[in-house]
């Protein structure tokens, strides 16, 4: 039977999901949508509680929608309108999943002191913060770690931005930002705070790479200061133009390039 009511429980669930990111940590839950995000999910070892999916979608997107169908702990069939009031897209492809949270967190005392990692303080945008997953996944780098200031990672427009990417990066939050540096370099690692500032190392001539870990700050404000004194090294992205700086995702694509050049 296709369901047509904006009422039942499931659609009502995902809509919950994607609206609130407190409900997401309280369940362990998180609400997607699109057939190739769908997909990579399941691709990525995400578990799936349910799938609900358009008889349009299961013909056009065959052999992304069966898999996911053959999955889930529960699968729902509903109408075109539906897909519609659910989705926040102008022409939604009609697939919509469920799933549970992957345990792919970071642990602080297993870091490898050899690795690359990069770390963001108070990331706000939910576009920035995808954007930064998908190309710190698409070089290489280690994990990223997250200040308790930033956006939620299952946030669906983090989602979409990452394109998969919070799915395959290890991913930890930490608490304060400062206190986790100081612990990494006890490890080991080499702490670089990225800042707009002239006088700092330009990232070209600081030899980041292997056991290193670069700090990215919010986008109005950057890094809080106890956090670049808690680095022990200040590096900055030399700009030749008039802009004051660059946006936050864009700056720490050059960033992570520079470190993964160097590995």
């Amino acid at each position: 039977m296709t369901v047509t009511s904006k009422d039942n429980q499931w659609v009502k669930e995902w809509r919950r999901l994607g609206d609130s990111t407190k409900y997401r940590r309280e369940t362990r839950l998180f609400a997607i949508e699109g057939a190739r995000l769908c997909g990579d999910a399941l691709r990525s070892g995400v578990e799936l509680k349910a799938v609900l999916y358009t008889a349009s979608a299961l013909a056009v997107y065959g052999s992304v929608v069966e898999p996911l169908l053959a999955s889930a702990d529960t699968v729902i069939e509903i109408s075109p309108e539906l897909s519609r009031h659910m989705s926040d897209t102008i022409n939604p492809q009609g697939v919509f999943c469920i799933a549970k949270m992957l345990d792919n967190s970071l642990i602080i005392d297993k870091i490898n002191i050899i690795g690359t990692y990069s770390a963001l303080e108070d990331i706000q945008d939910p576009g920035n913060m995808g954007t930064v997953i998908r190309t710190a996944e698409a070089l290489g780098i280690d994990g990223l770690l997250l200040s308790d200031g930033c956006c939620d990672v299952y946030n669906p427009k983090v989602l979409r931005a990452s394109m998969g990417g919070v799915f395959r990066l290890p991913l930890m939050r930490v608490g304060d930002m400062a206190q986790a540096v100081e612990t990494l370099q006890e490890k080991g690692l080499t702490a670089y705070a990225c800042v707009v500032d002239a006088t700092a190392t330009p990232i070209t001539e600081a030899g980041m790479g292997k056991g290193s870990v670069t700090i990215i700050g919010n986008e109005g404000n950057g890094l809080r200061a106890e956090t670049i004194a808690a680095c022990k090294h200040s590096v900055t992205i030399p700009m030749a133009g008039r802009a004051e700086s660059l946006n936050a995702s864009m700056a720490a694509g050059i960033i992570l390039w520079e470190m993964c050049r160097n590995k």
